[in-house]
């Protein structure tokens, strides 16, 4: 096959002004040092394959020079099961003649015309590839390029300088391709996992009930609507209002996961007539059959409020008391003195009731320890419960209440830790008014 003879076509960046015949080691070579690219930003130089099936022998390929002076280097196959042995990771390029058969369509008349090509992109995903054809057969070359080639190049229109840019281009080309479609897909990945998270908070089933309810809820995990942290509120049709929050251990996605599963347990098991120790009980077996390290467990608080909303039920599993704020009285956390072990450490624990006075009138809060293990300024001083009782004694003497309350609260606990909270924060706020 005789050396190309340059004749450049005109087409955007890759191949902008026209190419000039010279010989080896002319300005030919000199121009291809100054426009070949060296394999990105570390330096090391491009490697080609070139796939062309050349009964002649003769090369199609002019020696080419990066911007350093380092030769791009070649490789050749003459077909495809020898371009399968020689496509490394190492590889930037593909050169892919056109002419060449695919396997299994040597002398089909009625084989698809870029058979190889597709078959080659199917082979080489990540790689960049240009397609070389007649020039003559442009109507081939652009469907190569819909079908997924970089670019094509016309044999009796190739030289070093055309070719090194091609490269250049083509190269560039599949990485700027690449990021784009990284970064789509990582855009449609995160919408469908908001959905799907925001399908999984929680909705308070409280109709008929005169509490008034609100939650306030944040993930520790960045980009994420759910973590580790759960929470829920069911009405039964005794007029009980029952009501929980828990806290998995750790907070990747498994721990948000488990975390649902439990609330949607507890919901069922509430629904089902459970309360109590019989709940927890269950609700243990559940976290033990689910949980995929046994390390892990959770703590929760559930409290059951009386049909007159003047009294309820608390049950501790290893989880922070609940405060109860009421009108002419400093608010307090409940009693914590019989606070049973987390869910998952000990195989038959027990978890006591304990029976709460709320009176005519009163907030309860509910919260994970996500609000109260914030750091107070520069040292590594936590907040604590104290912090948060006195925090929420001056919010609630200033007049807050519900969503404001739990929004304030919340946002101190943020800015009193100087940035980002790193775990899971939720909080949920029971009011009953006469």
């Amino acid at each position: 096959m005789p050396v190309p003879v340059p004749r450049q076509r005109a087409i955007p960046a890759v191949e902008s002004g026209q190419a000039q015949t010279a010989p080896h080691g002319g300005p030919l070579k000199e121009e291809a040092q100054r426009s070949a690219t060296a394999g990105g930003a570390t330096g090391a130089p491009l490697t080609l394959l070139l796939i062309e099936d050349d009964p002649a022998g003769s090369p199609i390929v002019p020696e080419l020079l990066d911007a350093s002076g380092k030769p791009i280097r070649v490789r050749t196959a003459r077909n495809l099961t020898e371009a399968g042995r020689l496509l490394t990771d190492d590889v930037h390029c593909i050169l892919l003649d056109l002419a060449l058969a695919a396997p299994g369509r040597a002398g089909d008349e009625d084989a698809d015309e870029l058979a190889v090509l597709k078959h080659v992109l199917e082979l080489a995903p990540r790689h960049a590839v240009l397609a070389l054809t007649a020039s003559g057969d442009a109507e081939r070359a652009a469907e190569a390029v819909r079908v997924g080639a970089q670019d094509y190049l016309f044999r009796d229109e190739l030289d070093g300088r055309l070719l090194s840019r091609a490269i250049r281009y083509a190269v560039e080309r599949k990485r700027s391709d690449t990021a784009e479609r990284r970064l789509a897909e990582g855009r449609l990945r995160a919408q469908e996992n908001r959905r799907l998270e925001r399908g999984l908070l929680p909705t308070p089933l409280l109709d008929g009930s005169s509490l008034r309810f609100a939650a306030r809820y944040r993930p520790g995990r960045s980009r994420a609507l759910l973590g580790g942290d759960f929470y829920d509120a069911v009405r039964t049709p005794d007029g009980t209002v029952h009501a929980m929050i828990g806290d998995v251990c750790g907070h990747g996605p498994d721990e948000a996961a488990l975390g649902v599963e439990l609330r949607i347990a507890w919901r069922a098991l509430t629904l089902a007539g459970l309360s109590g120790d019989d709940l927890l009980g269950t609700l243990q077996q559940v976290l033990e059959h689910e949980r995929s390290d046994e390390e892990i467990f959770a703590t929760v608080c559930t409290v059951d409020i009386a049909p007159d909303g003047r009294s309820a039920g608390l049950c501790l599993a290893g989880h922070p008391a609940p405060l109860l704020a009421r009108p002419g009285r400093t608010a307090k956390l409940l009693p914590y003195d019989k606070n049973g072990p987390a869910l998952g450490l000990l195989p038959g624990a027990r978890w006591p009731r304990m029976q709460v006075e709320l009176g005519a009138e009163w907030s309860l809060m509910l919260y994970t320890d996500g609000l109260i293990e914030g750091r107070v300024g520069s040292g590594g001083e936590r907040l604590g419960q104290d912090g948060m009782v006195e925090m929420i004694r001056r919010q609630l003497s200033e007049g807050l209440r519900g969503e404001g309350l739990l929004r304030a609260a919340v946002s101190e606990v943020r800015d009193l830790n100087g940035g980002e909270l790193t775990d899971d924060v939720a909080v949920v706020l029971l009011d009953r008014t006469p």
